[in-house]
């Protein structure tokens, strides 16, 4: 497999198109005072943990299944801006030099009608696997720039160069899909990985009811920490966004474009780079009472190349309506892979939510009440609760999960157009065949915070040659039987891991912190038992998820 060249030339695209406007804004620069009305909050568990109050309030109505969310929502408005305040020196008594370091963006010019703001983002760490007597570290040196022009636009960039040393189960997973995890490809033979990443967001806000958005982000769609509708696991991708508001419904289309660099060439030009799918993603939330929320999505992927030649983008699927079956069965013989799913959110308590989800991939329903393990009955489903407050100690939030998916669920007979982005899923990093059960805790004092996570899995990995459905990258004609398949058939595998971080944070508007952090992991099956005992310290700086629990 390749080193992809795409993604980091459309970043480079919208990057200059990011550069030009600050450069822009600073050469009419005017000191005044100004707001980012319409400001993207990246994605991120530890962060989003923050405002769970906010969202997960009765009274709300908050559309909490929609992420990232936007800090101009009355929702959110005051609480964000708290969070992006904490610590700060409000009688302006400290030296430029701590301000900057404690409190301040590095750069941050503001206008009548614009503001414009750039930070280093760093995120060195070290650390030690015990168990393999082995050092591990990363370096890795960013930056973001970001900002709005008026009420209405607002931009964001951020980019990182990184290299680093893995703890083994880490590495190995590089090594056998050619991705570091949640991030990019790269320069990834041998024991340093050499890699980069960026993303790219500007949004247009037209009024309080319609948000365009142009990006090379992620996606998310759920209320807990995994999603088996749509997750942040995978790579950055190229897509367009529109929301809409109408009361209490929230409808998303999410038009994007996607790498497969694994997928086998259709030619020797090498010049063609790696193949590519599309998706058209759509989702409409509906608070149908103060407690309870509906969420109905829809996502179909199709190749953009085929054998017969470049198919492209299919305008079929440019339409405002949620369900697109009648579209794409009109295609005859259609290559296209639709998946229907569900959101639901109860707000049971004023502070406690209880939330599930249900992906149909394909069914049969004579075979789905046969019970007799039909291969082509593959759905996923998520049940969870969480909330704020526990025990009445202020800002100690916690977070119970069930995930699980059966065999060959997010496959498809073609790789390309199976659920998936840069050689990772799409919705749960384990991909199909498995259950998982996790628990999550975080507690934030002042500039300090914790969090604990805890997780059991059990799955069937495939042996060499066969197919029993974890691998979504397998075409399902491969599989193993049409009936009698069970979840977690294939070597019967468990995996237990634990992790703790404490964090103490330096500088809030890039969430600059020092942190401390412990991972155990056991992976064990009657082919394998791999063990891993880590401990890191680092100076890390940065809004996104980089999951390691799998």
């Amino acid at each position: 497999m390749k080193n992809s060249t795409m993604p980091m030339k459309q970043t480079k695209t919208i990057f200059r198109f990011v550069f030009s406007l600050a450069i822009l804004f600073v050469l009419n620069l005017q000191f005044a005072q100004a707001q980012t009305p319409n400001q993207n909050i990246p994605y991120s568990f530890q962060f989003y943990q923050k405002i769970n109050k906010s969202v997960y309030d009765v009274n709300s109505r908050f559309h909490s299944s929609i992420k990232g969310y936007y800090s101009d929502d009355s929702t959110l408005n005051n609480q964000f801006k708290s969070l992006m305040r904490l610590g700060v020196d409000t009688l302006n008594k400290r030296s430029w030099v701590r301000r900057k370091l404690t409190e301040e963006h590095l750069i941050n010019f503001t206008g009548d009608d614009f503001v414009v703001y750039a930070d280093f983002l760093p995120d060195f760490q070290i650390g030690r696997e015990f168990n393999e007597s082995k050092t591990t570290w990363k370096n890795t040196r960013g930056f973001q720039i970001g900002g709005n022009v008026g009420e209405k636009f607002s931009f964001y960039a951020n980019a990182y160069e990184n290299q680093g040393v893995f703890a083994n189960y880490i590495t190995d997973f590089i090594n056998t899909n050619q991705v570091v995890p949640s991030e990019m490809t790269g320069k990834l033979d041998g024991k340093t990985k050499d890699w980069s990443y960026a993303t790219a967001l500007l949004s247009y806000t037209a009024n309080k009811h319609i948000n365009i958005a142009l990006g090379y982000d992620k996606n998310f769609i759920g209320d807990g920490y995994r999603s088996m509708l749509l997750s942040d696991v995978a790579a950055n991708y190229s897509f367009l966004r529109l929301r809409a508001t109408l009361g209490n419904v929230q409808y998303q289309t999410i038009f994007a474009y996607m790498l497969d660099p694994g997928a086998e060439k259709l030619t020797t030009d090498r010049r063609l780079g790696d193949r590519g799918k599309w998706m058209a993603a759509h989702y409409l939330d509906w608070n149908i009472t103060r407690r309870f929320s509906a969420g109905f999505f829809q996502a179909v992927t199709w190749a953009d190349a085929e054998v017969e030649g470049k198919r492209g983008f299919d305008f079929n699927y440019v339409h405002p309506f949620i369900f697109l079956r009648s579209v794409e069965g009109a295609n005859t013989n259609s290559p296209d892979k639709m998946r229907l799913g569900i959101n639901l959110k109860y707000e049971a308590l004023d502070k406690t939510t209880l939330y599930s989800q249900f992906m149909f991939d394909e069914f049969t329903a004579k075979e789905v009440f046969a019970g007799n393990g039909y291969w082509a009955n593959k759905w996923a489903m998520q049940i969870g609760f969480r909330g704020s407050d526990l025990f009445k100690v202020k800002n100690l939030n916690y977070l119970a999960e069930f995930n699980t998916a059966r065999p060959y669920t997010y496959a498809h007979f073609d790789r390309v157009s199976n659920y998936a982005a840069m050689n990772q899923p799409l919705a749960h990093p384990f991909g199909a065949n498995f259950r998982e059960f996790l628990g999550i805790m975080n507690y934030s004092y002042k500039r300090f915070d914790l969090q604990g996570q805890l997780s059991y899995a059990n799955y069937g990995l495939d042996p060499a040659g066969l197919n029993y459905g974890k691998n979504i990258f397998l075409p399902y004609g491969t599989r193993v039987q049409d009936y009698g398949n069970t979840i977690s058939q294939g070597i019967k595998t468990n995996l237990f891991f634990g992790e703790a971080k404490v964090s103490y944070l330096l500088n809030p508007k890039y969430n600059l912190r020092a942190e401390l952090g412990g991972v155990l992991r056991r992976e064990s099956s009657e082919v394998r038992i791999q063990n891993t005992s880590l401990i890191t310290f680092g100076l890390r700086s940065t809004f996104r998820n980089l999951y390691q629990d799998f």
